[in-house]
This record gives structure tokens, sequence and C-alpha cells, in this order.
């Protein structure tokens, strides 16, 4: 019983003793402990009561942004399909615009070739108009595509150059036609003038006829105008030329015709003019009604223009005389003949050999006394000799 330990008395516990291992529990602390489980075992209890809610919010939440993410790709599939659209559709126009424009080239070549059919005319007639652009007769624009190129968006504005290209080679080809037939017309309509003015101060009138003025016949049902329909500038102003060129031709046959040329070949020399004169027989004032060419004896004397010989004889102070009567009561007169060549009757030309020189009648020596009379009476042959040497020039042009 001697090896009962300290502390422990028979019958009721003793007191720790100092530096035991075992101590009590404080109760605050459990309690704490004691909550916190309690609460996270109510919290786990809740998770599990309320996690098909809690999944069904999550879930919509991601159905809703999936669905918001394909609107929005759904939207940029159509603004795509619309962009490709857009672009077929320009490539269309495009393709349109240049067969459009292709067209039209092929109807301008053919107009052109007219234009330059038109020019050579003018050449041979000897009118050569400066032109106001790059060349009288241009050579046709090459051709234009016939399709715009195929491709991504950027090949739209190289369609656009294509576009525009080919309607400035078509708007040049319009230029260089429209520039050459206005220096034709405007070319052709002054020197006709001029023949006109020239041959008409002298009272000739060339017959120009009564053609219409596109010199063609025109005709065709009276329809109502329709809109977009109007006829091409370019064939009406071709036309114009044409009736220009017509108009010119006549009057410039009308030159070849009138009785304004030199009656011998060679210089022009006058030895007595028209007008009042010394005569050389009497001395005294008197008049001449024509002018004289010394010309040896024997030199051809040819008609100053298209006439008929009215007379070939001998009349008192001419001596051997030929007539030739042009129209419009023109006549000439070739006196001092030494020989005739045409017959009364005859028709002859400008040109025609009519006689030769002499110094039959009232003569001091070989010489063509020329004589134009207007309505029978004597004008000043000069002015008429001076008319043709003006107007040669619309002769030897297209020479």
């Amino acid at each position: 019983m001697a090896q009962i330990t300290q502390g422990t008395r028979l019958g009721r516990p003793t007191r720790p003793v100092a530096g035991s291992s075992i101590s009590g529990i404080k109760p605050s602390l459990f309690f704490t402990v004691f909550g916190v489980l309690f609460a996270t075992n109510v919290v786990t209890a809740l998770a599990l009561l309320l996690s098909p809610d809690i999944a069904a919010l999550i879930n919509g939440q991601t159905a809703a942004t999936v669905s918001a993410f394909e609107d929005r790709i759904a939207d940029l599939r159509l603004e795509v399909d619309r962009l490709h659209s857009r672009q077929f559709a320009q490539a269309g126009d495009i393709n349109l615009q240049l067969q459009e424009l292709s067209q039209q080239q092929e109807v301008l070549t053919e107009q052109h070739q007219y234009v330059k059919a038109l020019a050579e005319k003018a050449a041979q007639l000897g009118i050569a108009p400066v032109v106001p652009g790059p060349d009288a007769s241009p050579d046709p624009a090459p051709a234009v595509p016939l399709a715009a190129p195929a491709g991504g968006l950027s090949t739209s504005d190289a369609g656009a150059a294509a576009v525009e290209q080919a309607g400035h080679q078509v708007r040049q080809m319009m230029d260089d036609s429209r520039n050459a037939l206005a220096a034709i017309s405007a070319e052709a309509d002054a020197s006709s003038d001029i023949i006109l003015t020239s041959l008409q101060q002298v009272g000739i009138k060339p017959n120009l006829g009564a053609a219409a003025p596109s010199g063609d016949g025109m005709g065709g049902p009276l329809l109502p105008p329709v809109a977009g329909a109007d006829a091409s500038d370019l064939v009406d102003q071709a036309n114009a030329v044409g009736a220009a060129l017509d108009r010119f031709q006549t009057v410039r046959a009308a030159i070849a015709g009138a009785p304004v040329h030199m009656p011998v070949n060679g210089p022009d020399r006058v030895s007595s003019g028209f007008g009042n004169r010394t005569d050389p027989f009497t001395g005294r004032l008197a008049f001449h009604p024509g002018i004289d060419f010394p010309w040896p004896a024997g030199t051809t004397v040819m008609a100053a223009g298209d006439g008929k010989v009215i007379f070939v004889g001998q009349i008192n102070g001419y001596g051997n005389v030929i007539d030739v009567d042009h129209g419009g009561g023109i006549v000439t007169r070739y006196g001092h003949l030494s020989a005739f060549i045409a017959s009364e009757g005859e028709q002859v030309h400008t040109g025609t050999p009519i006689g030769r020189v002499g110094s039959t009648g009232r003569s001091t020596g070989p010489h063509l006394h020329f004589e134009v009379r207007r309505n029978d009476q004597p004008v000043d042959p000069t002015i008429y000799l001076a008319v043709g040497r003006r107007l040669a020039r619309f002769m030897t042009a297209a020479g």
C-alpha cells in the first residue's frame, strides 16, 4: 500500500501534480468549432438541395451567350454575302457597260470609215483643212474588252478603269471625227463662197441644182418621236459635209467652164488695154473694146471657156472673127485671126483650139484681139482673166 502514488488518496481524487500532460478544453473553443462544423453542414445541405436550380441558371446564361455569338456570326455571314452579291452586281454592270461601249465603238468605226472617205474626197478636190485634233483621218481605236476582270473585291477598281479607258477611246474617236468633219466643212464652204463670189462679180452664176441639203434622198413613214432614239449627230454632220463637198465640186467645175481663162498659152503681155486710148492709125482718142495680146502669127488661139461657136467670119475692123457664146449673156470675141479652126455651131470647151493669131482687119501687126461682151456690151476682159488667175489655185490644188 505504500506504493500508492502521491496525489491519490483513498476514497477521493487529488489535484494533479504539477507538470502533468493532461489538460482541459475551454468551452468557448469547443462551441466555436461546433458552430463552424454545423454551419458547414447546413451550407452543404443547402447546396445539395439547390444544385439543380444553380445548374439551370448557369446553363441558361451559357446558352444565351452562345445564342448571341451564333446570331452575330449569322449577321457577319449575311454581310459577307451582301458584299459578294454587290461585287457580282458591280461586275455585271461593268460587263454591260463594256459591251455597250464596244457596240458604240463598232458603230463609230463604221461611221469613221465614212469620215475617212469624205476626207479622201476632200483631198482629191484640193481641200486640205487644218484639223484641230490629232489627225484628220484618225485610225480606229483599239477594241475595248468585252468583260470585266474576275476575282476579289479589288478587281472592281480594275473593271472601272477598263470602262473609263474604253469610254475615253470612244470619246476620242468621236472628237477626232467631229474635228475632221468640221474642218472639211469649213474649208469646203469657204472655198465655195470664194468661187461663187468671184464668178458672180463678173455675171457668172453656176447652176447648183435643187438637191436636198443632205445630197441624198430621204423619206419614210411619219411616226411620233421615241425617247432615246435620236439619230447620230456624227452621221448628220458627215452628211452635211458630203453636201458641202458636192457644192464645192459643182462650183469648182464652174471655174473650168467659165470664160475666165487665157486664150493663148504663155505670158499675158498686153500691147493695148481696154477703154479709151490713142488710136494707132489716127492718133486721136478712141475707145478700144478689148485687149490685145502681141503674139506671133500662127499661135494657137483657144476658147476662154465652155460654150458654143455662134459666129465664124469677118467683121469690119476686126478682120477674121470667132464669137463663142458662154451662156448668161456672155460672149467672147477673138479678132484679127489668120485662120479658123472651129466651125459655127460647134460646142467647145476651155482650151479648145478655135483659130490662129494673125493681123487681119484694122491691125498694125500680128496680135490677138480678145473681147468679152455682156448682153452685147463690151466689158473689161482683164476683170474676167483676173478672176481666172485668182481661182486657178482651186483647179490645181488637187493636181
